[in-house]
């Protein structure tokens, strides 16, 4: 889960890391990404997202999220600058086919920022923003995320809810523990890029920064199951957390150091488990 689960948006130091990005994408796409369901699901409940709903998605990825709200009727529109191969694999997904006869709703994804995904005069501004990629496991994790929101703020009506989502606290997320592999493994670089446990007010500060008044906020359990170890080690280098350990060191070191910090999740029958908790914050436009 967007890199989590969260895409380090501070530029990275060093050569990019030697890794197929268009496999990435489809772990992703194919293993991480549904571990967030019971967060899109809860937020989609809460706020009555249906027929009617205008939602821009920001950093959207491969677009799990969109798709859950455009089968509830909404009219989705995602965006995303820092993806595309994640981007292109939403295009698959939303394209009018995917969907076979059924009747299906408004839907794009635009690559950019924000301003890229406005609507067409006479359509109607945004009534629902969400920025669902966690915050809160990686120093730094936060930055560009508040000027990301006031950019997609005049798009939106006035008082429409913009949803942040970020990790709940380190003794409810046992991955957390897993992600200081990375930290470990990447300190000869002294990125900005270092684990940090996540912070009460994490996802306020965000808020205010952008300008946005907080309406509410909530917790949803997204247990992170995966088939067997390989599911697990890949689903995890999807993130793009591991990315500053694997220049630091190899692949290979990184495969068998999360390897050896998964292993306490494993299973009698292979499978790997870790209960988690993350958090989401409605805020308001002003």
């Amino acid at each position: 889960m967007t890199p989590t689960l969260v895409r380090q948006r501070l530029p990275r130091a060093g050569a990019a890391p030697r890794v197929d990005q268009w496999a990435r994408a489809r772990d992703w796409a194919e293993i991480q990404e549904r571990m967030l369901v019971p967060l899109y699901e809860a937020v989609y409940r809460r706020l009555d997202v249906g027929t009617g709903t205008r939602l821009l998605g920001l950093d959207c990825g491969s677009g799990l999220a969109l798709l859950m709200a455009a089968s509830r009727g909404a009219a989705v529109t995602g965006v995303d600058a820092a993806a595309p191969e994640r981007v292109a694999l939403a295009r698959e997904r939303l394209l009018p086919e995917a969907w076979g006869t059924r009747a299906r709703a408004e839907a794009r994804v635009v690559d950019g920022t924000p301003e890229n995904a406005a609507r067409a005069p006479g359509d109607g501004l945004y009534t629902l923003v969400t920025a669902f990629e966690p915050i809160g496991c990686l120093a730094g994790d936060s930055e560009g995320l508040g000027e990301l929101l006031a950019s997609a703020t005049p798009l939106a009506e006035r008082g429409t809810p913009v949803v942040l989502a970020g990790w709940g606290p380190p003794e409810r997320c046992t991955t957390s523990g897993v992600l200081r592999v990375a930290t470990k493994l990447a300190d000869p670089l002294r990125s900005a890029g270092s684990w940090r446990p996540a912070l009460r007010d994490d996802l306020e500060e965000v808020a205010q920064r952008a300008g946005l008044k907080p309406d509410g906020s909530g917790r949803v359990a997204c247990p992170f199951g995966y088939a067997n170890m390989d599911n697990a080690v890949r689903g995890l280098l999807s993130t793009g957390l591991f990315d500053a350990a694997i220049r630091a060191t190899d692949q290979v070191q990184v495969e068998k150091e999360l390897t050896e910090a998964l292993h306490p999740h494993r299973r009698a029958d292979g499978t790997v488990w870790m209960p988690n908790v993350f958090r989401y914050l409605i805020a308001r436009t002003p």
